[in-house]
């Protein structure tokens, strides 16, 4: 542009005058400045990330954290050879996870770094099902005679159905009722059979925030294992629990503690307080993950193994899980998560003193609230209506049906985060207090007709 129009006003400037959502690239460049205030100005409608209760992805790290991450965006994790102390970062992260996740022998222990937990539970469910193909082989099964499957209870998360989906695998899902609101496991061998590539157990269920009992699921694969002469095993979908359950219930047996648990994969951009996105997985022995799924690539005159769905990314969320380690400790990531989960109880107890609301979670293990209108109350509005109204002072939350046999349920959830303190907690249940109110006063509902359907909910 010409140095005439550097110093005109952002505002008086042509490009403000158009639309910045373009259909077609521009022809000239434009100012730095301009264009960064333009651009930024495009996302203001948007809600605030701190006040957004649907999701469980971290919307918060500590200044010294962004900057060392933004000085990092270059470094590509899967160049290993360029790059060899970034790689030695990814791995002190693993050790630690394997760690945290009582793995019985480090040495024979293989995992990764991913792009979040959905790519990781990807490859747990190929390890899985390339694990099944060899043993079936062995054991004199026609593979081609039937679709292999997967056994996961009805509360998973879509990153399981879009396995299912890709690498033609039949889901069976166990179904959550009342009294078991996650996996029954009395009836979840009922799924299994010759061609069931592994059981899935969820440490942490998208709705509702509950683990799945992994210890006595254990205990079922274990008897099954013994009578078939099988080694059917389990992987954990650890996504939020993973990386929450091991500093505030180290007791609670569902890692690798468990004999069947073959592989764990978790988010470190939600309770592991990385924004996103960066997952992991992590085999308790190499044997588990087939060698067929391990590339050895030439790249950039180096050989490097990768396992990855993913190849060229950026090492800054790795790097900033690594500071979170390094920076917290167990100790620290205790007293957050410790923390987090009072703010959780607090908002519930306030919650249920309104006397209308059912609690199905009152994070004492996840920092999730969840809970829907009693049965028999009788109010002239859904929680439709109420998510509408704390929308209306910036809160996002969102209000969603359970899954199969549950789906008639419509229920509300908040996530906790780290980043949510006891200051934010009392603003909300006051906003809570006086959206109740005020929907008790009003005459009409502007959604008392419609269907029941997800409402503001997308993770």
């Amino acid at each position: 542009m010409g140095i005439d129009n550097i110093y005109q006003p952002i505002f008086g400037s042509k490009a403000s005058k158009e639309n910045v959502i373009l259909k077609k690239i521009r022809k000239e460049s434009l100012d730095s400045t301009l264009a960064y205030r333009l651009v930024k100005d495009q996302l203001i409608n948007e809600g605030n990330a701190r006040q957004n209760m649907a999701t469980f992805c971290q919307t918060y790290m500590e200044p010294e954290a962004t900057k060392l991450m933004s000085e990092t965006f270059e470094k590509n994790a899967i160049d290993k050879t360029e790059y060899p102390s970034t790689a030695k970062i990814e791995q002190a992260c693993i050790d630690i996870i394997g760690d945290l996740w009582n793995v019985p022998d480090g040495d024979k222990m293989i995992g990764t770094s991913t792009v979040g937990s959905s790519e990781a539970c990807m490859l747990g469910g190929l390890a899985m099902k390339f694990k099944w193909r060899e043993e079936a082989k062995i054991r004199g099964i026609d593979i081609n005679k039937k679709k292999p499957n997967l056994v996961i209870s009805s509360g998973y998360q879509v990153c399981w159905e879009k396995f299912c989906v890709y690498w033609d695998i039949e889901m069976r899902t166990v179904p959550m009722d009342q009294e078991h609101m996650s996996i029954n496991t009395e009836k979840v061998l009922d799924y299994v059979d010759d061609y069931t590539i592994g059981i899935v157990g969820i440490l942490g269920i998208t709705y509702t925030g509950k683990y799945d009992n992994i210890k006595e699921l254990d205990k079922k694969v274990d008897e099954f294992n013994k009578m078939n002469k099988r080694s059917l095993g389990i992987h954990v979908d650890g996504a939020s629990g993973a990386m929450f359950a091991p500093f505030t219930s180290p007791e609670l047996e569902w890692d690798f503690r468990l004999k069947n648990v073959v592989s764990i994969n978790t988010s470190g951009h939600k309770y592991g307080l990385v924004y996103p996105g960066v997952g992991w997985i992590i085999w308790r022995d190499k044997k588990f993950l087939p060698e067929d799924l391990i590339f050895n690539v030439s790249y950039l005159g180096g050989e490097m193994p990768t396992m990855a769905l993913n190849f060229s990314r950026s090492a800054s969320q790795v790097i900033g899980q690594y500071y979170n380690f390094y920076r917290f400790g167990f100790n620290g990531y205790r007293d957050i998560h410790l923390r987090t989960r009072n703010v959780a109880k607090k908002i519930s107890s306030a919650i249920e003193e309104l006397g209308i609301f059912e609690i199905y979670n009152d994070g004492d293990n996840l920092p999730i609230v969840c809970y829907r209108l009693k049965p028999k109350v009788k109010v002239n509005w859904n929680l439709y209506d109420l998510a509408d109204r704390l929308q209306m002072k910036g809160w996002q939350v969102p209000a969603y049906p359970l899954p199969e046999d549950l789906d008639k349920i419509l229920i509300q959830r908040f996530v906790c985060r780290g980043d949510f303190g006891m200051n934010m907690a009392s603003a909300l249940i006051e906003d809570i207090k006086i959206a109740v109110a005020e929907l008790n006063d009003a005459n009409v509902s502007m959604h008392q007709k419609e269907k029941i359907h997800s409402h503001g909910f997308t993770h």
